[in-house]
């Protein structure tokens, strides 16, 4: 019966093509707005990491001022001063456990053709590779002894490695970094997490770092983060008051094997705390904090609001298309009445009826998802195309994922659209329509 409840449904769409074509396009531009914002806010608010969710974490402390909180709503700072940083990675309470900075420093590649450049490098150490899964093509990252000698190695993404090396095996290459020579030890293949958790106080979108270097390397340098630099207090004169001060610009992370783990280490993190007062800092309340990605993303606002609110006016817009289809639905339904009148008196169900008008309006939806999957694809392109340096071209990718997502919407759509002008088709009366006729 559905076969022939289909073929209907053709025949009557095919009879009268400009309703139709009015229809399905309604479903369609409320399909194209609502899921092109929904796409960007999907890759927006995504975990870039959700295979080790509850087990990568954030640790917070507040050293913060005593006479005033550093966020309005009480939250801790989102940045570690150098000393916390240092002291936690070095405590090795965790499975894994990294500090990181960014900077910016001059390469010299050994080709003569491609003049030095300034790229972004990540000072962090090697635990940073295994705890974020990131992929290799060639080589791995660096070990403990090499983190605590500020071994002059290095760890290449993969856009660093196309460039000076022509994508090849750059292991055991040797490149001139800051005035220094480094050697390879690692390629990285294609890595970009979005959001870029790990590192957000400069914005969780955009770019990622070319190179990689054990975090020493930075402090021998005295270097200071690329990203934000806070203080409440003046931090003095030279870099050893630097690394002493209470500003904050050092990210960290560590990865338990468990639950029960993150538990102990949020001990750990209390315990600290306390013994760093009895030493006349921390003046503040125990504000600790230990957050997952998904928590740390949440914590952070990464999304901004203006995306939100985007996908409820899309969806808004939506609800507005349904109503034009549910009307034009109503007035063709309604408008072949002496057909339903015919059809019920030769012996049609209101059942059957029904089914049969709702199966035409659920094509409206498959006719509608075609198309509006079209405009979503034509959406993406025109914001990769109008913000093609920023984040927004970056979200405005079609994954595989919204495609079904889509064509449900617009079947669900078309059907919750069909449900009040086919229930109205059911309520005529066939004595009525064969007696007018």
């Amino acid at each position: 019966m559905f076969a022939y409840y289909l073929r209907l449904a053709l025949k009557s769409l095919r009879r009268n093509p400009i309703l139709t074509g009015l229809m399905v396009a309604a479903i369609a531009l409320g399909i194209g707005a609502s899921m092109t914002s929904l796409t960007v806010l999907r890759a927006m608010s995504g975990n870039p990491l959700p295979s080790k969710e509850g087990l990568v974490l954030r640790p917070q402390v507040d050293n913060w001022s005593p006479g005033r909180p550093y966020d309005e709503d009480g939250s801790p700072p989102n940045l570690l001063t150098y000393r916390d940083a240092t002291n936690i990675v070095a405590a090795k309470q965790a499975t894994y456990q990294a500090a990181m900075f960014p900077n910016v420093l001059t390469i010299e590649p050994e080709n003569r053709e491609i003049k030095p450049y300034m790229l972004e490098v990540l000072f962090t150490g090697g635990d940073f590779f295994p705890m974020f899964d990131t992929p290799f093509a060639f080589g791995e990252g660096w070990n403990a002894e090499q983190d605590e000698a500020a071994a002059r190695v290095a760890v290449l993404s993969h856009d660093t490695n196309q460039r000076l090396f022509s994508g090849e095996n750059s292991v055991g290459r040797e490149i001139r970094l800051g005035g220094e020579t480094f050697r390879v030890v690692g390629v990285l293949g294609p890595w970009a997490p979005t959001p870029r958790f790990y590192r957000i106080s400069s914005g969780a979108f955009g770019g990622h770092e070319d190179l990689y270097v054990p975090f020493r390397n930075g402090i021998e340098r005295e270097l200071q983060s690329s990203d934000n630099n806070n203080c409440w207090a003046d931090p003095g004169n030279g870099y050893k008051a630097w690394l002493d001060s209470e500003c904050i610009w050092i990210d960290a992370w560590v990865q338990v094997g468990s639950a029960s783990e993150r538990a102990r280490y949020s001990d750990f993190l209390a315990s600290y705390v306390n013994e760093q007062k009895k030493l006349g800092r921390f003046e503040r309340p125990l504000n600790n904090r230990l957050s997952s990605v998904a928590e740390w993303l949440e914590e952070q606002r990464v999304v901004p609001r203006d995306v939100r609110t985007q996908v409820w006016m899309s969806f808004a817009f939506l609800i507005v298309c349904l109503v034009n289809t549910i009307g034009l639905l109503l007035a063709k339904f309604l408008a072949r009445a002496p057909e339903i009148g015919l059809r019920r008196a030769v012996g049609a169900s209101k059942r059957q009826v029904f089914t049969q008008y709702l199966t035409e309006a659920g094509m409206v939806g498959v006719f509608g998802a075609v198309v509006g999957l079209v405009l979503t694809a034509l959406g993406l392109a025109g914001l990769r195309v109008l913000y093609a340096d920023t984040a927004s071209g970056e979200m405005a990718q079609l994954e595989p994922g919204m495609i079904g997502i889509t064509v449900a919407v617009a079947l669900v759509a078309s059907l919750l659209a069909g449900l009040y002008p086919t229930w109205k088709a059911c309520q005529i009366t066939p004595a009525t329509q064969l007696k007018s006729n």
